[in-house]
């Protein structure tokens, strides 16, 4: 103590002296005491109502935000655990400007506020953490860099090493000596903390592969999970399904096993359409002149129909071809006229993607029909519109079969049976 406070301090020892009853150190340790708590609760309002003031503008221009309201209140509450850890700082220094070395007080105060101080510091860092982890929930397009799980290994990490810290200012030992004596315990540790590790991990191969990100579709069977990806943390990995359940899975999963990720599709601006229809097979024929006739007043096959009738024509008279016979020359089938009505009908489509893949295909028959498939691509990836486009392309497609004399495979139903009993 300077001579200044040694002579304050001798003066209010004397005052007690002569006008409180009891112990003159009683009452000077209370007085301190007294002293450093209205100094320490004056400091955090101050600090707390400079915050608000700094804030408050903010504040009022946001009300209806609510990312950027929860980042404002994360702010105050930095504020807030910053200003208690300045408060004990400030405790200990005073208790040491007001109290003599050596005395059991001040060493009470000393270890009560080192805890306090170490308590409020990793607090602030948690709350500065997730100030980081709200301003990036706030971006429009978040990068695939698992952030969530990263913080939670430095919050980790910081409250091991806290924790180390604490224990040696209680023991009046250095840490070194503590974290000396954690080798033995490794193998301990590594089962304890097995999952954040690994999750650390994986969330580094996500990050650096490019796999998974927020907001992605994830597909994964073995765990019950189709939806979208809406948190990925440490250890687990948050996937809203279609039907608004939630499904965990460990992230360490995602590298040890297959996934599939939709993103690719959402990206190209295209969703696939992938279907068949099953024609019978007993249709199938070739095409009268009668019935070219009536399909040439298709806008989309007069084109076609005449060029292919021209070329056929002239091979037939070029080879000879005897054209009583039915096996004898070219002719052209109903079934595939079908298929280049349906390819002029998907290009003509205002909704279908021209830029992507586009087939109408045959398929191997099979005992349910010749499937005819339609491989192609909408121009919107919303899953509505999606599912409409897909819906009116093949309620045209089964309303214009019969135009081609063709008939869609169905099998036979219980009344089906019933009636041809009866007959």
């Amino acid at each position: 103590m300077t001579e200044t406070r040694a002579q304050i301090r001798e003066f209010l020892l004397g005052w007690f002296g002569q006008n409180l009853p009891g112990n003159v150190f009683f009452w000077y340790d209370m007085l301190v005491i007294v002293w450093i708590a209205t100094f320490a609760i004056a400091l955090h309002f101050i600090i707390r109502g400079a915050a608000k003031h700094f804030l408050k503008d903010t504040c009022k221009n946001n009300d209806t935000l609510e990312g950027q309201n929860l980042t404002i209140k994360l702010i105050q509450r930095l504020a807030r655990r910053l200003s208690f850890a300045l408060q004990g700082a400030l405790v200990v220094i005073q208790a040491k400007l007001w109290i003599a070395e050596g005395v059991w007080f001040l060493h009470v105060v000393e270890v009560v506020t080192d805890q306090w101080i170490i308590l409020f510091a990793l607090l602030s860092l948690f709350t500065f953490l997730d100030i980081l982890q709200s301003i990036s929930d706030r971006r429009e397009t978040r990068g695939h860099f698992p952030l969530r799980g990263l913080l939670q290994t430095v919050k980790l990490v910081a409250s091991i090493l806290t924790t180390i810290l604490a224990v040696s200012l209680l023991m009046d030992k250095s840490p070194l000596i503590l974290l000396s004596g954690l080798g033995a315990l490794s193998a301990v540790l590594l089962l304890v903390f097995k999952d954040p590790i690994l999750g650390l991990v994986a969330g580094i191969q996500l990050s650096a592969n490019n796999m998974l990100a927020v907001g992605d579709w994830l597909e994964m069977p073995k765990y019950g999970a189709d939806g979208d990806v809406v948190d990925i943390a440490l250890t687990t990995v948050k996937v809203r399904n279609w039907d608004k359940t939630i499904t965990t899975i460990p992230t360490y999963a995602l590298i040890s096993d297959s996934f599939k990720n939709w993103r690719g599709m959402s990206e190209a601006g295209g969703r696939r359409i992938k279907r068949s229809i099953h024609v019978e097979m007993s249709s199938v024929c070739f095409l009268s002149k009668e019935q070219l006739g009536e399909l040439k007043k298709a806008q989309l096959l007069s084109d076609y129909i005449a060029s292919t009738i021209t070329e056929i024509e002239k091979e037939n008279i070029d080879k000879k071809a005897d054209m009583t016979v039915i096996q004898n020359g070219r002719r052209m089938t109903n079934v595939g006229t079908f298929r280049k009505y349906l390819v002029s009908y998907l290009k003509n489509h205002p909704k279908i993607h021209q830029g992507m893949t586009l087939i109408v295909r045959q398929l191997e028959p099979t005992n349910f029909g010749l499937p005819i498939e339609i491989y192609a691509f909408t121009n919107t990836t919303s899953w509505n519109a999606y599912e409409d486009i897909q819906s009116d392309i093949f309620d045209h497609i089964i309303a214009v079969l019969p135009a081609f004399s063709l008939r869609v495979h169905e099998s036979p139903t219980g009344n089906d049976i019933r009636l041809l009993a009866k007959h």
